[in-house]
C-alpha cells in the first residue's frame, strides 16, 4: 500500500520514525514534508498528504504535529478525507473498522514512539467492516460545507 505522510516541525522526528515503521511493514511512503525541524505551518503539510490520498495517488495517509489536532483539522478540510486523531491502537483499529478512516493523525508531543508504532500498524492492517457502517460513512461523505 502507498502511504502519504506529512508533518510540521513538531512532528518531524516521529514522522521520520513512522516512515521506517511503515516501510518495515511492506508499505511505500510518499513523504509530503516537512523535511526538517525548522518552524513551519502544519496546514501546508496536512493538506499535501490529504490531497495525495484524496486523488488516489496514495491509499492512506498519516499526519503528525505536536498534538495531532491542527494537522487533522487541515487534512479533514480536503473533500474525501476522513482523518482520525488517535492515541491508542484500539482507536486506530476502530476508526478503520467502523469509520473507514483513510488518514490517521498522531500527536508527537502526546504519544510515545512505541504506542505510535502500534497505532500505525493497527491502522494499516485493519479493514473496513462495511455493513451498517457503510451507510454511516456515506452519510459522513455527504456532508458538505
Amino acid at each position: 500500500m502507498k502511504i502519504a505522510m506529512g508533518c510540521d516541525h513538531g512532528g518531524y522526528a516521529l514522522k521520520e520514525h513512522l516512515k521506517e515503521t511503515a516501510e518495515k511493514l511492506g508499505h511505500e511512503v510518499l513523504d509530503c514534508g516537512t523535511y526538517s525541524q525548522e518552524s513551519c505551518d502544519y496546514p501546508v503539510f496536512g493538506e499535501a498528504a490529504a490531497r495525495a490520498v484524496a486523488s488516489g495517488e496514495c491509499e492512506r495517509g498519516i499526519v503528525v504535529c505536536t498534538t495531532g489536532i491542527g494537522i487533522s483539522i487541515a487534512a479533514n478540510k480536503v473533500a474525501g478525507i476522513r482523518c482520525a486523531h488517535v492515541c491508542t491502537p484500539l482507536e486506530a483499529e476502530m476508526t478503520r473498522r467502523h469509520n473507514d478512516a483513510n488518514m490517521l493523525a498522531l500527536g508527537a508531543g502526546i504519544i510515545g514512539w512505541n504506542m505510535a508504532d502500534r497505532c500505525v500498524e493497527a491502522f494499516l492492517t485493519t479493514d473496513f467492516e462495511g455493513g451498517r457502517h457503510a451507510r454511516r460513512v456515506a452519510a459522513l461523505d455527504a456532508i458538505r460545507p
